[in-house]
């Protein structure tokens, strides 16, 4: 049964500049699509609001959650060249700029900022200091496509896809297919792990680290769930789900194992068997997602020119 939960909304509030404008903080009334009311409970409290945080970017991607230094959200503004931050003050600054066209960013276990570069055709790695250096730029001894998203396993090795949907015009495709890799930084070793996906975006470990969550945002439009083994390669791969607006592009698991995918309309959420829990309606297409806050149950959504978030009643996988 559809269901949808009202929410009251707030008056617009406004923040003043810190380095070229400020966030704007604007409570999104209305907008929740439940298909399963006890379980949608469990994750969104009925008062919970859509809460616009910033806007008039270009396109945003790949948020990740600082927790140092009373905590910041980097994001992605792609055609902007820019890596973006949100302090929990409202202020909105530059991050790092040029970015070489950063898309999907993640931590890895020591902390430091990992991020895919679409014009860098590279998987870079901040270091404490603040220095970029490549991760991992090449496999088989050919340029990746434009690796797009990325996540980092206990053991430290780096997962992420390559579509070509960054590739610069004036470069050639030089890979055979895309892919999924897996680096393994203590070896400094590149493997495929997955090539039958059409255009493979976001991705997502379960918690236990046994299932890993594949999106495809090409023809498909599903995630799939691929087995995890000991050997760091995978096996399975069946259809998780569907998404039936849009398509999946960012995805993440939270520490129940449910799935919230970004789709076409707002956030899906999957419980761990692939059934459709509800949606959390966002006005503008959202394209990637992630928990952080405070006290981890802040979900930050990155929607085309704006960021979102909404107070969630759980928190993300780790």
């Amino acid at each position: 049964m559809l269901m949808n939960r009202p929410v009251k909304k707030l008056r617009p509030s406004f923040l003043t500049s810190l380095v070229f404008f400020a966030s704007l903080c604007i409570a999104c009334g209305g907008d929740f699509d439940v298909r399963d009311a006890v379980e949608f409970d469990k994750l969104v409290a009925p008062d919970a609001k859509l809460t616009k945080l910033a806007g008039d970017l270009k396109f945003t991607e790949g948020p990740v959650w600082l927790a140092r230094a009373g905590g910041a959200l980097v994001f992605s503004d792609i055609p902007a060249n820019e890596l973006k931050q949100w302090t929990t003050n409202g202020w909105l600054a530059i991050f790092r700029q040029p970015s070489q066209n950063a898309d999907g960013n993640t931590l890895d276990r020591a902390g430091r900022l990992v991020t895919c570069e679409h014009s860098g055709r590279r998987v870079s790695v901040q270091e404490k200091d603040g220095t970029v250096r490549t991760l991992v730029d090449r496999f088989a001894a050919k340029k990746f496509n434009s690796p797009n998203d990325v996540v980092v396993k206990s053991d430290g090795t780096v997962w992420f896809t390559d579509p070509p949907y960054g590739l610069p015009k004036d470069e050639a495709k030089e890979q055979a297919g895309n892919y999924v890799f897996r680096f393994d930084p203590k070896t400094e070793t590149t493997t495929v792990v997955i090539k039958d996906c059409d255009m493979p975006n976001g991705l997502c470990f379960s918690p236990d680290e046994k299932k890993l969550y594949i999106a495809d945002s090409g023809k498909p439009r599903h995630i799939r769930v691929f087995d995890v083994q000991k050997d760091g390669t995978l096996s399975g791969g069946a259809v998780f789900c569907q998404i039936d607006k849009g398509g999946p592009d960012g995805i993440r698991c939270d520490a129940a194992g449910r799935i919230f995918s970004s789709a076409g309309d707002g956030i899906h959420i999957f419980s761990p068997d692939g059934k459709l829990i509800g949606k959390i309606l966002v006005p503008e297409g959202p394209a990637n997602l992630c928990f952080g806050g405070t006290n981890g149950k802040t979900l930050f959504i990155t929607a085309r020119t704006s960021l979102y978030s909404i107070p969630l009643l759980v928190k993300g996988a780790r």
